[in-house]
């Protein structure tokens, strides 16, 4: 029998705890209690016992707290080889991480080395009983995700390994504070380092912080490959003028250079829940549903009736984008004076 405990890996940068720890602390909680089962925190840093105690506002039993100067850094062979010992140890049933940078160094050699299941950028995470190959399995991991280029949705399951592992990009879950948080139980467990773990030496990190935040924006219109050039992506600026709105690309219209990277939505760009999102020119394949299907309203315009994005749509405008946003930026600076 496997225990039932869910475990997130706490991310953390210079002290500072990332958002996407505390979104999967929020879907482990659920999927904890799902399974009847403890979320615990695990928290790798210096100086990081206000990190672990932060962790019990979004739901955890318990945090494990691995605290020593030589891991204030990201580095690969202490990190891993701390996971590697706790999860070899105690066995939990699920392991979540964040898909970033270190997450995504993380998650794979921790898996390799416990022999883990492992199914990375998950846009969903449930708990189910499976019957597969003529056997029960209990309370098993649905891991979804979009596949194939985006044409179905995968649901993917590891039912012959002990633990259950899925890495979930920033923004895909819901950051939930707990009603009523358990008390803060912290469980310290020593580092010893040993000469492996200093092969790699951080001299120095340059990070540059994203200038766009189109996750606090509530208006977002995005342009699609349908836009067919950057000339025309000028007019979604000049209609997110008018609306003091942000603008964004599919993953085609980036590819296109119509738009910078930075401002793509969807599985491999950002996830966004605006209270408006206008959608030109964009066909909606499934992994762009993915990143904005939980806006409040959603506004499609595309020149194909059956567009897929139409289904997602509350208010679709079939027409040419070019002819379209100008009479609404017209009728939007009227209406508003």
């Amino acid at each position: 029998m496997h225990n039932n405990e869910v475990w997130v890996f706490v991310e953390q940068r210079n002290g500072k705890p990332a958002d996407v720890s505390f979104e999967l602390l929020s879907k482990g909680r659920k999927l904890a209690d799902s399974m009847k089962g403890n979320l615990k925190a695990i928290v790798i840093g210096h100086e990081a016992r206000g990190i672990a105690e932060k962790t019990f506002e979004y739901g955890a039993n318990e945090a494990v707290l691995i605290d020593h100067p030589d891991l204030r850094l990201f580095r690969t062979m202490p990190y891993s080889r701390i996971m590697n010992e706790l999860i070899t140890k105690h066995t939990p049933r699920i392991v979540l991480f964040g898909a970033t940078v270190y997450g995504r160094d993380l998650a794979p050699r921790v898996a390799s080395n416990t022999k883990s299941g492992l199914t990375a950028d998950c846009t969903d995470l449930k708990i189910s009983d499976v019957k597969y190959l003529g056997k029960e399995y209990k309370q098993l991991l649905l891991q979804i995700r979009p596949a194939f280029g985006g044409n179905i949705v995968a649901t993917i399951i590891t039912p012959d390994v002990p633990v259950q592992m899925a890495t979930v990009r920033e923004g895909v879950m819901e950051m939930h504070p707990c009603e009523k948080p358990h008390p803060v139980k912290i469980t310290e467990v020593p580092y010893k380092p040993i000469d492996i773990d200093g092969l790699l030496e951080v001299i120095e990190q340059h990070r540059e912080e994203s200038k766009v935040n189109l996750k606090a924006a509530p208006i977002i219109i995005a342009g699609g490959y349908g836009l067919g050039s950057k000339e025309n992506f000028k007019l979604l600026h000049d209609l997110a003028h008018v609306l003091g709105g942000e603008v964004a690309g599919s993953r085609a219209a980036v590819d296109a250079g119509f738009i910078g990277s930075e401002r793509q939505v969807g599985q491999t760009g950002v996830t966004v829940r605006p209270k408006l999102y206008i959608a030109v020119g964009i066909s909606g394949a499934i992994q762009h549903r993915a990143g904005m299907q939980e806006a409040k309203k959603i506004i499609a315009i595309n020149t194909d009736p059956d567009a897929p994005i139409f289904g997602v749509s509350h208010y679709g405008i079939v027409g040419d984008a070019t002819q379209v946003i100008p009479l609404l930026i017209e009728t939007y600076k009227h209406k508003l004076k």
